[in-house]
């Protein structure tokens, strides 16, 4: 059947560039997200291309010790995820997603280029504050595309339709596989740009990187659908909590009809469907519990009386925030790929042939390479399987998803340890104590970057799913930044491990678990302490996800 006319138009609530109903022949599905996936591709190829040996340039150019550039490293990393918060709120609030990727790409190009000038001007190259300056201008950039696109991707396929829905979760899969494309151009060949050719050249090709990401963003505008932005959504969640403190006496009725909720079959939230009430957490109904000075008929008072979607909201919010609390030690493992496993690879023989020397941050390619090889086998393998036998689409639940990665993670860190402890028995054995590199090949490193590679494809691949999917229509900015920052707090969490590990180990003139010189160390006892805390995270998100409950939203957008 052709569809023409009004069937034709999208029923989300989606509009087209021009601020008209989104014609589903003319805009969405795969051929905007090319130019989606074009623009992330060019993104993460700059963002990798600087962040990938960032520690090895504040080492060298900066001259600073192996702890303090770890911690440097993960602070910037940190807020690079906690600046999406800000992003996300002005795309669901205010701007929209389009209009905040555009404005925040151009800020990101001018740290990049800033970056680049203080790699090859001789006049900037010793001023760390200015090198400082560009990073975190490159973390502001980063805050408002990061939360954005992968929102944005999803948002041209419509919910309401069968077929685009099945093919939205696909998108994600893709979505994270060109992430990785231009992650594994990045820990080759610009690592090997910046060593053998220079930072100038190393960090000027990502600039251009990024800048190509803003064309290709903006090449595909005509074919995007844009979501139309929800008023502020800390507003309303201040409006159910101020709403329920005043109605704290009022007693909740048995019957969850009486509850206050728009009269029709749409939301007073724009770009927003209704929420199903639930009984869980069921203390901020009072919000919704309409009393005799509530003025029903007309426009109540948001301050006093709450629509049940609007408490819904809140209700969604909490619950996710346990499930995202567990992403937060295994981003503290993913983030050892650019600290502490650059480092380990340090201190082991580099040499590829008689000629060439491969660079320890190189290496994590081979998690981009697993990453790669993960997607696709997940996608086209994996998820045919196990839709067999669970009878879901997806293969797997959400859920399901991302604990078989938190236990792909574990062995991760178990495989870098036991390297560890093979790495410094062989310094006791032949009296390896000064900084000499090993006999010991690198490339021995490559299962523990495997073993992130995959951890990345069911956990974070999942997460950007589930918090999709779980967030309200008005939030999923807000949800995708939350879920965002579970890589900030992994950085932070890693950078106070490093500080309480250094602070407690170095006491009494002890060289500590992690000196400049790592043959002095005992870098395998960090591993076994990440190792540790990942299995008690593991355990606590078992105990969570079994008591979890999806969300169901009906009616139509407004």
């Amino acid at each position: 059947m052709i569809e023409t006319g009004a069937d034709s138009l999208v029923k989300d609530g989606t509009l087209d560039i021009h601020g008209n109903p989104a014609d589903k022949k003319k805009t969405g599905q795969w051929k905007a997200c090319f130019f989606i996936l074009g623009n992330e591709c060019c993104e993460r190829l700059a963002y990798y291309g600087m962040s990938t040996n960032l520690v090895n340039y504040f080492i060298e150019r900066m001259h600073q010790g192996n702890a303090t550039a770890a911690e440097n490293v993960s602070n910037w990393s940190g807020t690079c995820y906690i600046m999406p918060l800000l992003g996300a709120f002005l795309a669901d609030a205010y701007l929209g997603r389009y209009r905040v990727i555009a404005i925040f790409s151009i800020i990101y190009v001018i740290g990049m280029t800033l970056l680049t000038l203080t790699a090859s001007v001789n006049a900037l190259k010793d001023l760390t504050a200015v090198a400082f300056v560009a990073l975190y201008l490159i973390a502001l950039g980063t805050g408002g595309i990061k939360p954005c696109v992968s929102s944005f991707g999803a948002d041209q396929f419509d919910e309401t339709d069968d077929k685009e829905r099945k093919k939205k979760s696909s998108f994600f899969n893709w979505f994270y596989f060109s992430i990785n494309v231009g992650a594994l151009i990045a820990s080759t060949v610009l690592v090997w740009v910046q060593t053998n050719v220079g930072w100038g050249w190393g960090f000027g090709i990502p600039a251009a990187a990024m800048a190509v990401a803003v064309v290709s963003f903006f090449s595909g505008s005509s074919l995007y659908r844009l979501q139309k932005p929800g008023g502020s959504p800390l507003t309303r969640i201040a409006q159910v909590l101020v709403a329920t403190f005043r109605k704290i006496k009022v007693k909740v009725p048995a019957d969850k009809t009486i509850l206050y909720e728009t009269p029709d079959n749409k939301s007073n939230i724009i770009g927003s469907r209704k929420l199903e009430h639930t009984d869980k957490l069921s203390c901020f109904d009072k919000a919704a519990v309409p009393t005799d000075t509530d003025d029903i008929k007309g426009t109540p008072n948001s301050w006093r009386l709450c629509t049940i979607t609007q408490v819904e909201e809140l209700k969604a919010i909490i619950k996710i925030l346990p499930i995202w609390a567990t992403g937060i030690v295994f981003s503290a493992v993913y983030s050892q790929m650019s600290t502490m496993f650059v480092l380990q690879g340090n201190t082991m023989d580099q040499q590829m042939g008689p000629k060439f020397k491969i660079s320890s941050a190189t290496l994590s390619s081979v998690d981009t390479i697993s990453v790669l090889f993960w997607v696709l086998v997940y996608d086209k393998l994996i998820v045919p399987c196990a839709r067999k036998f669970s009878g879901n689409d997806r293969g797997f639940t959400q859920l399901q998803r991302m604990g078989i990665g938190l236990v792909i993670s574990i062995f991760a860190m178990v495989v870098a340890g036991i390297l560890e402890v093979v790495r410094l028995n062989m310094v006791k054995k032949h009296n390896y104590y000064d900084m000499k590199p090993l006999p010991i090949s690198i490339f021995w490193q490559i299962p523990q970057y495997f073993l992130i590679g995959c951890a990345e494809v069911f956990t974070f691949i999942g997460q950007l799913e589930f918090f999709y999917d779980e967030a309200p229509d008005a939030m999923r900015s807000l949800c995708s930044a939350l879920s965002l920052t579970t890589n900030a707090l992994g950085n932070y969490l890693s950078s106070l491990l490093v500080t309480i590990v250094t602070d407690a180990t170095t006491r009494h003139g002890k060289l500590g678990w992690i000196p400049d010189n790592l043959n002095r160390g005992h870098l395998d006892y960090f591993f076994w302490l990440l190792v540790i805390l990942s299995i008690l995270n593991f355990l606590v998100y078992l105990g969570i996800s079994k008591r979890y409950t999806y969300k169901k939203a009906t009616g139509h957008v407004k």
